[in-house]
């Protein structure tokens, strides 16, 4: 197989197009060390990475990596951050593994007034499958544990049904999102004793079908997903310090219940959530619980991309109202350098820089379609941030999420094959094999 090309540059060196771009695959007989003329015949690949379009005339010094072998050449580039450029031949990675969500049929939906009915469980499935880019298709599915997709205190052989349906669509089950939530099965992770206990039988349950999943051969990757539970900041703010210590004790608590099951938890940040709703409030939390192996985070793009404009916490904000393009890729880099490392589930997302909120569930980071004319993210250069040294993390897929697309949104194909090729793109940039 030949190997992987990609391009590292020096420190705080960036190119307009590394993500994008494609570097040639020598030809046979031209793979000997560059320095020694091993490629004499063949064009020089320093020459082709120094002739991206549209780079700026400021010269760095640039890494080529074919394999394991070195050169380095003078690149056109502009001042700015490096993380997450990788090029790559022309081939696709095998991984991670692409996910769809499943709970955008259910967020948000309900029968009260003003809400959007729930979409079955079948009907996303057949939503998802029936999406194909270049001959490529989803892998999976990440799933919701409640009604109506789920009854968390459905039997044994329930769950293996809907097992059975999922791995008939062609898909592996991977992350699941354990019913914490008042309403739910679980109650806040800050509250009273009664509240917390409850919080941790959604854990209990959510372990407990991750094993039958695991059993049953549908599932064999993956985390499950939990939050606060406490929706809002304003109580949390009464007593910040008392109140994170509150969350870091369930959180704890929760880890060593999933580990005890050979699971992982993945807490994921979101500004609606007490606690968890700045990237500053979020390492303190995983740092308080202190336990990688069995609690890390999840990093959604949309929901990031908020923390870095400090919405539910200016006093932790990265950006400021009017910010530069060069201003964002620093900011995004602090706050991906301090949260990557705890990172072990990461959705692929859109965000425009506003906040949406539907049924019961509170504001948080609006997730837009891939192709949104007024996307703020370069949903593939994001991505990048979080995915470096992703495989040494554990994560074998990633997952779109649509939490709280409108039906029409989620009926539409169009919807599906725009994000399956986002998923694509990502992985072809920045996957492994």
């Amino acid at each position: 197989m030949v190997p992987a090309a990609r391009v590292e540059l020096a420190p705080h060196c960036w190119d307009l197009n590394l993500n994008q771009a494609r570097l040639p695959i020598p030809p046979r007989g031209h793979c000997g060390n560059p320095r020694k003329g091993g490629w004499s015949s063949y064009p020089s690949v320093a020459r082709r990475a120094s002739t991206i379009p549209h780079a700026k005339s400021a010269k760095r010094l640039t890494k080529l990596i074919i394999g394991d072998l070195t050169c380095e050449a003078l690149s056109h580039t502009i001042p700015g951050p490096i993380y997450g450029f990788t090029f790559q031949p022309n081939r696709t990675m095998s991984a991670p593994k692409l996910h769809n969500a499943m709970w955008p049929g259910l967020v948000g939906k309900g029968d009260d007034e003003g809400q959007e009915p729930p979409i079955s469980l079948e009907h996303m499935l057949d939503l998802t499958a029936a999406a194909e880019v270049d001959g490529q298709k989803f892998d999976g599915i990440d799933y919701f544990l409640f009604l109506p997709h789920t009854n968390p205190e459905a039997t044994d052989d329930e769950l293996k049904g809907i097992a059975d349906l999922i791995a008939g669509k062609g898909f592996d089950i991977a992350s699941l999102v354990a019913p914490i939530w008042p309403g739910t099965v679980g109650d806040s992770a800050m509250g009273t004793a009664e509240q917390r206990g409850k919080f941790l039988d959604a854990v209990r349950m959510a372990c407990r079908i991750a094993k039958i999943f695991n059993e049953h051969g549908a599932r064999k990757y993956g985390v499950i997903r939990i939050d606060s539970a406490e929706f809002g900041v304003e109580k949390w703010r009464e007593d910040a310090a008392a109140n994170t210590a509150q969350i870091v004790e369930t959180f704890k608590e929760a880890a060593t219940i999933a580990a005890g099951h050979g699971e992982r938890l993945a807490a994921e940040g979101e500004i609606c959530w007490a606690g968890m709703h700045s990237w500053k409030d979020m390492l303190d939390v995983l740092e308080g619980v202190g336990m990688p192996e069995a609690l890390g985070f999840q990093a959604d793009l949309a929901h990031t991309y908020l923390y870095t404009l400090g919405y539910n916490a200016p006093e932790h904000a990265l950006l400021q109202e009017g910010y530069s393009a060069e201003e964002f890729w620093v900011a995004y880099e602090q706050m991906t350098d301090k949260l990557r490392p705890w990172t072990i589930d990461f959705h692929v997302a859109q965000n425009d820089g506003e906040v949406h909120g539907a049924g019961d569930h509170d504001k948080t980071g609006k997730h837009c379609p891939a192709d949104d004319p007024n996307g703020k993210l370069d949903i593939t250069r994001c991505a990048g941030y979080w995915l470096k040294d992703a495989a040494e993390r554990n994560i074998k897929h990633i997952c779109w999420d649509g939490c709280m697309f409108p039906n029409a949104t989620l009926e539409n194909p169009d919807t599906w094959n725009t994000i399956l090729k986002a998923m694509i793109d990502v992985r072809d940039a920045h996957g492994w094999d």
